[in-house]
């Protein structure tokens, strides 16, 4: 890097040499070719070295264009001298002043590439210097943000993991010290937390994949209505056995192009999180709309809500909205279904929200796709 930046002062400071190289060889070739001839035609029409003898071809006009020659050459050269060590010292400032926000910029980065996030590079005067600093500050703080996910993500998983591994661990160990017996109803609950654990596995791998933008999809033509009526009929069931009412919407055809493997991983996480959000009694009502160039399904609950100041964090990794009563996290998913829900709308290039009116009130997601 050094014998780089190295180079690179050497070439700026010969390309100032040169350009002053050439601008007074110029100059030294114009006064030698122009000064004398412009001497002689003076000094003849002044008179007295005229075509009697005293003009500039002979005797005594002649002496005085050689010495005139002579003290032109002179006064050149020192003056071409003193040109480039003038043009040599202004060009060395100038390199050094501009290859001091360089150096400044190599700093940051080698920084930054050991781990030092929190460097940032002052803003030099120059506008092209200024971009890159910027740049180079932009990159930092990204790096920074990304780091601080990291070391987030990994608290979370290891909280989501301690609690499982905690109950197989402690009854895998009861088991061998003969305190519980190995009964099919306590190896069906450890397989339960296993099965905990896979899931875990598997919808971090999905969220990694779509947060580093690399979901398959295969998108292709299909009626929104009629995948939304589909999957709503599969978890029919399971909202009968909740005794929540599970309400579909009738509604015309709204074709869309859209993988609808993914977008039913979508609708299933809605309405799962809509029935663990109501009590029996409460309903969930789904339906689809088309409004210009975009298509909506709605998922609408009549569930405990979400208060304002969840709201927006219900798309976090791992988070879980409260339970008004107890004021615990609710839940049994792994935290992050919303998350990929949501990457998936993305990559479709629509979006996922959520509104609610508050605790009590009621839940509302609404996906939104383009429209075919």
């Amino acid at each position: 890097m050094k014998r780089t930046v190295g180079r690179l002062s050497t070439r700026l400071l010969l390309s100032h040499l040169a350009v002053a190289l050439v601008g007074a060889g110029v100059a030294f070739g114009l006064v030698r070719l122009l000064a004398p001839a412009d001497f002689a035609r003076r000094t003849g029409a002044a008179g007295g070295l005229g075509p009697t003898g005293a003009g500039p071809g002979t005797g005594r006009g002649r002496v005085l264009l050689e010495a005139f020659d002579a003290a032109i050459n002179q006064a050149l050269l020192v003056g071409l001298l003193a040109a480039l060590v003038v043009a040599a010292l202004l060009a060395w400032l100038m390199v050094h002043r501009l290859l001091r926000p360089l150096d400044r910029v190599r700093t940051a980065t080698r920084a930054l590439a050991g781990g030092d996030y929190d460097t940032r590079v002052d803003i030099p005067d120059e506008v092209e210097l200024a971009a890159l600093a910027e740049d180079i500050n932009a990159l930092g703080a990204a790096l920074q943000e990304s780091e601080t996910r990291r070391v987030r993500l990994i608290g979370e998983v290891a909280h989501e993991m301690r609690t499982p591994l905690t109950v197989i661990d402690g009854n895998v160990e009861a088991m061998i010290d003969g305190i519980f017996a190995a009964t099919p109803e306590r190896l069906a609950a450890l397989s339960e937390e296993t099965r905990v654990l896979r899931r875990l596995a598997e919808d971090l791998s999905a969220l990694s994949r779509a947060e580093e933008g690399r979901l398959s999809l295969a998108p292709a033509p299909l009626d929104l209505t009629v995948l939304v009526g589909e999957e709503t009929d599969r978890l029919r069931a399971q909202y009968a056995a909740a005794g929540v009412t599970l309400e579909l919407m009738p509604g015309p055809p709204v074709p869309v192009v859209a993988d609808a493997d993914r977008i039913r991983q979508v609708l299933t996480n809605l309405l799962g999180n809509a029935l663990r959000a109501c009590s029996a009694g409460d309903r969930v009502t789904v339906g689809v709309t088309s409004d210009g160039g975009t298509a909506e399904a709605t998922v609408a609950d009549t569930g405990r809500g979400i208060a304002a100041g969840d709201l927006p964090r219900v798309f976090e990794r791992f988070y879980r909205v409260p339970d008004p009563a107890s004021g615990l996290r609710s839940g049994t998913g792994s935290g992050i279904g919303l998350t990929i829900a949501r990457s998936i709308a993305r990559a479709h290039g629509g979006e996922l929200t959520a509104v609610s009116p508050g605790p009590g009130g009621g839940a509302t997601f609404r996906l939104v796709l383009p429209k075919a």
